[in-house]
């Protein structure tokens, strides 16, 4: 690791930035080129310049030799709470969700996100370099507005605020509605038509439900430029989100979808993603009774796009992000998900159904140099990376754990 070492004192220096070449890489470039052996991955100014079979460094450029390891964009979670919450039981540290107050829609996770937390360069290690951060179960069925984020060292920086809206649907939210998931659907169908009616100065204040930061918060979600993303499992309460994106004409995608498969062809045809959780074969709660492991698989074959969120009972949403969503990546192939469709599951489709950055979770000319050469198999678990590239420079790999377990654990 002695070339890594070089080229982060260099970043630190502040030396003349030159560009890199990462010669003789198994790439899979998740765009147009897909997987490329012995290949010559280029970065300059930030951003892939191209990828090419046995192509030569440039001139002068700072030459990386992977020895045939694997090389791919970084890692991108669709859905996760990195930075809201870092130690769950403290609620000090714990800025996920409202349980009261006025704030459903509008509660935005912007305001909250910890760019210090020590759980971002553990996940950046891992080989994570973006991520969807969403709100947990607020007190009605709109959760709040998620945000994307980059991790940018040291820590991340949020990228873009109000990227997508969340509601919760289902055994979860019923206790707060009124007792039944019937009441939820009532709620979102009122708020959107409520927001609708706002937009077109029709609503008449004497007669909403909801707020108007709320209403306000709604409007790009009625003019079609972020998604509403719903959290459901049960197969009736995703008959009622394909439903809702026909009646409201509004972008829908899914997070949790155990029984989505029992509905693969009916989202296909509604062209609603699904997040789903690969490792989730046992129900949680009876909105779950269908939860198999060939999930992703079978929504995938009929044409869905889905992305991963790994959630571990809640755990890996902030802990061990960049792992999860690996192993979960893994488990999916092992259960008859093509294997580029699970890479792609946790890089450029997260990219592609929340509007990221053009070329995100790829190594097209053109993108965003996050760059991962990993010391295997980037899906098997004892995998892990050897060097990350944010914006094309070398981020460190060591982190707080790092340096406890040399502390605590030194190797003889």
């Amino acid at each position: 690791m002695k070339w890594l070492l070089a080229l982060c004192l260099a970043a630190a220096c502040g030396a003349a930035s030159a560009a890199t070449a990462i010669i003789h890489a198994h790439a899979f470039t998740m765009a147009g080129a897909g997987e490329v052996q012995d290949a010559t991955v280029i970065i300059d100014d930030g951003r892939v310049v191209s990828v090419t079979a046995h192509g030569p460094a440039p001139a002068g450029a700072r030459v990386i030799d992977a020895g045939g390891r694997v090389v791919t964009p970084g890692l991108i979670s669709a859905a996760t709470q990195l930075g809201l919450a870092e130690v769950s039981l403290a609620a000090d540290t714990d800025d996920r969700a409202v349980s009261s107050g006025p704030l459903g829609a509008a509660f935005d996770v912007d305001y909250a996100f910890n760019a210090n937390s020590v759980l971002l360069p553990v996940a950046r290690a891992d080989g994570l370099t973006r991520a969807l951060i969403y709100p947990g179960m607020g007190a009605g069925p709109f959760s709040g507005q998620a945000a994307m984020i980059r991790l940018i060292p040291p820590g991340g920086t949020v990228e873009r605020s109000r990227a997508a809206e969340f509601a919760v649907t289902g055994q979860a939210i019923a206790s707060k509605v009124g007792g039944s998931r019937a009441a939820a659907w009532g709620l979102i169908r009122n708020a959107l038509g409520e927001a609708r009616r706002l937009g077109e100065g029709k609503l008449d204040p004497r007669a909403r439900l909801n707020s108007l930061p709320d209403l306000e918060a709604l409007q790009p979600v009625i003019a079609g430029t972020i998604p509403l993303v719903i959290q459901a499992d049960r197969a009736s309460d995703l008959r009622q989100a394909i439903d809702l994106a026909r009646d409201e004409k509004v972008r829908v995608v899914i997070l949790g979808g155990a029984e989505a498969w029992s509905l693969a062809t009916e989202l296909a045809a509604a062209k609603i993603p699904v997040i789903l959780d690969p490792q989730a074969d046992m129900p949680q709660t009876y909105d779950q009774i269908g939860a198999r492991y060939d999930n992703a698989a079978l929504l995938a074959k009929a044409g869905v796009p889905i992305a991963f969120q790994v959630s571990g009972n809640g755990v890996y949403l902030s802990y061990n992000v960049g792992e999860a969503i690996r192993w979960g990546a893994g488990m999916a192939v092992a259960n008859g998900l093509p294997y580029q469709e699970a890479l792609a599951a946790i890089t450029s489709a997260p990219a592609a159904i929340f509007g990221f950055p053009t070329g995100a979770g790829t190594l097209a000319p053109g993108a965003d140099a996050d760059v991962v050469i990993w010391d295997g198999d980037p899906l098997e678990p004892a995998s892990a990376p050897t060097a990350v590239f944010v914006g094309g420079e070398p981020a460190p790999l060591i982190t707080r754990q790092t340096l406890l377990r040399d502390r605590y654990a030194p190797r003889r």
